[in-house]
């Protein structure tokens, strides 16, 4: 299985755009992500998201993402118009879909119907902002204790009962899936995947944060190899995305050989 390396923004958010491109096609990436939470170089308008989409396509990368669009399951007219604002720069730069995250405040945790109806509430609301753009959406549960939807098949349970599935498809982050304990992959409902790696052998899983989210090695606690390995036996065939968010690797001399040494390391690892 040849793996369709993708790269988010945060393997170093000091780059511009343009330079994630060009890292991107330095290491044989196939992909990049682009977000709206890095700072100086955040994608803020249309004419930049448009520029940079082109450098890329021209460079034979998708935009598969814009990275994302929070707290998508509480919805009110602040997040109607965040949808559509990013839903117009994801399109402007010729994106695949939007990344959309749950509120993660300790808020919400309890499976209660209202909560159920929200979750439906904001699928529905968002479907045609996405489909008028040309969109997909990529729901990412996140993990984390504190998250309002850590399980992939609630999420699906919602997509589902809206009749979602032509625009709505899984986020499987290897970092979230082992943070909520969910055996299942759902390889055919997903429509990206997100890697990086856990190495601290002194945090729990219930402790990780984004901070510790480090690039895939050898020393990985997380299973990155064993959940790409059930992805494809399972019929995956989309990007895998690296999201390290630890500022050890930001604050590397080379952040990016690092990131071609993780390449390298598990390409051959997953095929072993």
């Amino acid at each position: 299985m040849t793996i369709k390396f993708g790269f988010n923004h945060m393997i170093n958010p000091a780059l511009t755009p343009d330079q994630l491109v060009d890292a991107a096609v330095a290491l044989g990436a196939v992909a990049i992500e682009l977000r709206n939470d890095v700072g100086d170089m955040s994608l803020k308008d249309a004419a930049t998201a448009a520029r940079v989409g082109a450098r890329a396509r021209d460079a034979g990368l998708e935009v598969v993402s814009v990275n994302a669009l929070y707290p998508f399951n509480v919805w009110n007219d602040e997040r109607a118009r965040q949808t559509e604002a990013l839903a117009a720069l994801a399109a402007a730069a010729g994106a695949t879909g939007l990344v959309m995250c749950p509120l993660n405040e300790g808020k919400m945790l309890e499976d209660t119907p209202e909560k159920a109806a929200s979750l439906r509430a904001a699928l529905t609301a968002i479907r045609p902002i996405l489909a008028a753009h040309g969109l997909k959406g990529f729901v990412e549960p996140l993990g984390f204790p504190v998250s309002s939807l850590r399980s992939k098949a609630y999420a699906l349970s919602a997509i589902d009962d809206i009749g979602g599935a032509d625009i709505f498809s899984l986020v499987h982050d290897t970092f979230h899936h082992t943070g909520a304990g969910e055996a299942p992959v759902f390889a055919a409902r997903t429509g990206l995947v997100h890697i990086s790696g856990l190495e601290d052998p002194a945090i729990g899983f219930d402790d990780m944060l984004d901070g510790h989210r480090v690039l895939v090695g050898p020393k990985d606690r997380l299973g990155n190899v064993e959940q790409l390995r059930r992805l494809y036996a399972d019929g995956y065939d989309g990007i895998v995305s690296f999201e390290p968010f630890a500022r050890e690797v930001h604050d590397l001399a080379d952040p990016i050989a690092a990131v071609r040494d993780s390449m390298a390391w598990l390409r051959e690892a997953v095929a072993a």
